[in-house]
Order: structure tokens, then sequence, then C-alpha cells
């Protein structure tokens, strides 16, 4: 069986924007990762798999394992589950803050959720897996816990990209209103006024990443 890669969302199409990818390895197949001159973030949905990089020692990698590939790094990786291995990539704009984390020999870094410390913000948790200071200079990847209920409308000085992982919600986007559930992606301009409502009642969970890195907790209030 193929690799199955699909874009979920570019948000400079045929320029230098945010470009989020889903990626669906059979299991015993691989997918080859070379990351161009912004670098790329990814992320294990779901699956376990191995992953491989130049001499390096094949090390596993399983649900809620993170990688951030720098600016010209190259990686392999390969699904070992009886189901698939299932990924999200998302590539970064170049710029001079990509450039600063692209060391000759540049290898993939590997970040685990479960070793991030949690953040609070409001009644919203979060755990940054990269980010300024935290291996990523460039970009912060994070994981969102969002509780039952709605929050003011705000906006953010950065881009963003949201993927719905769990659970299901509204997006508000002044004036428009979108219903979200997972695999939904959402792109989340500089400026936007927005906030995500939580209309279930278990946990809403969501893999964001923003360019430039900084905090998810850094926000402008609607006026």
């Amino acid at each position: 069986m193929d690799v199955v890669v699909r874009t979920l969302v570019d948000t400079a199409p045929g320029r230098d924007g945010l470009v989020r990818r889903r990626v669906e390895v059979p299991p015993g197949s691989r997918v080859e990762a070379s990351a161009g001159a912004g670098g790329e973030l990814w992320y294990v949905i779901d699956g376990t798999g191995l992953l491989t990089s130049g001499d390096d020692p094949a090390s596993p990698v399983r649900r809620d394992t993170a990688l951030w590939l720098p600016p010209g790094a190259r990686c392999r990786l390969t699904a070992t589950a009886p189901g698939p291995l299932t990924l999200d990539s998302v590539t970064l704009p170049a710029g001079p803050a990509a450039g600063r984390t692209a060391p000759a020999g540049a290898r993939p870094r590997v970040s685990e959720l479960g070793d991030c410390p949690v953040e609070v913000t409001g009644d919203r948790r979060f755990r940054v897996l990269f980010g300024p200071g935290n291996g990523c200079e460039a970009a912060t990847q994070f994981v969102g816990e969002i509780p039952p209920g709605r929050a003011p409308l705000h906006s953010h000085t950065y881009d963003e990209v949201v993927l719905v992982l769990e659970g299901e919600g509204v997006l508000h986007a002044a004036p428009a209103e979108h219903p979200i559930a997972p695999g939904i992606c959402i792109h989340l301009p500089p400026g936007q006024l927005h906030c995500l409502e939580n209309t279930g009642q278990g946990t809403l969970r969501v893999l964001g990443v923003f360019h430039p890195g900084g905090s998810p907790a850094a926000k402008a209030s609607a006026p």
C-alpha cells in the first residue's frame, strides 16, 4: 500500500506560508521527510513506528510524539503497528528564525507530550512541545485542552493553524461560525478575532502550530 499525503491547509498558496498535511503510512511502509528552508514540525496522531536519521540508531515513536526537523534535516518514519501510522506535518516559511536552527548535519529533535509541563490560562490547559527556548526558535507547537464552554473573542499577533484531535465544538470567527470535529483544520491569520467553543461533554483537544513562535497564552481581547 502507498503512503497517502493530504494537504489540509496552505495559508499562502504560491507563496511562503504554513502548510499543514496529514500523512497516513500503512503498516510496514515508510515515509521519507526532508525539511526545507523553514523546517517542519511533525506529530504522531495515532499508531506506532520507528524514527531513523543518518547513522543514528532507530528510536520508537508513538501517539503524542512530536518531531522538529530543522532546515535541511532528513529522517525516515516507518509504521510498525498492525494499523497505520497517522502523522501531522506542518511546513514552516523560511526566515531568519528558521535559518538560525540549521547547524551542519541537522538531526530531528524529539519531544513527548507526557514529558511537557502543563500550563494554564483561564480554564484552559496546554503543553508546549516545541517553541522558542524549547528546541525550536522558528515556531511553537502545542496541544491545548478546552473544557465545555466558550471563552471571550480574542486575537493573536501570529499566524496559526489548529487541528482538532478530539471533541466537538464551534469556531467563532466573527462574524462567521463553523462546526468543528476531529480532523478539522483551522487557519487563524494574525489579528483574526476568534474563539473555540466546546459544545460537547468531554474535553476539546487541539494541536496548534503558530509562526513566529511565542506563548499560546499571549492574546489581545476583542475591543
